[in-house]
């Protein structure tokens, strides 16, 4: 039986904030986001809350990844609260009839 060796972590840094990338599937439009933690914008119905932005510290410009919580308004349960991948978006991704929304980077100064 072989075995693979435990996978290494990698050092993060938090960002300052993020870029978020929205899409109007309708209108075809696309809007980049700035967010600091803590803040929200709004992209057509959805309310979006930034949390926080990870960055690899050997690598700022590479896999960013974010805590969003997004909503339909202001009230009402969540319809994506958790982490989006910038390299992945897919992986764990807004379910949504009309938008799309995705991490570009963290906001590293």
């Amino acid at each position: 039986m072989v075995l693979a060796p435990p996978a290494a972590a990698q050092e993060v840094q938090r960002g300052f904030g993020a870029v978020l990338r929205g899409l109007d599937k309708f209108a075809g439009e696309a809007t980049d986001i700035e967010l600091r933690p803590g803040e929200s914008a709004g992209l057509g119905t959805l309310t979006i809350t930034l949390d926080e932005c990870r960055y690899p510290v050997a690598n700022p410009a590479s896999d960013a990844f974010a805590h969003l919580t997004i909503r339909d308004g202001e009230q009402g349960p969540p319809l994506f609260d958790g982490w989006m991948i910038a390299s992945s978006p897919a992986l764990n991704a807004l379910d949504h009839a009309r938008y799309d929304v995705w991490v570009l980077r963290c906001i590293t100064s």
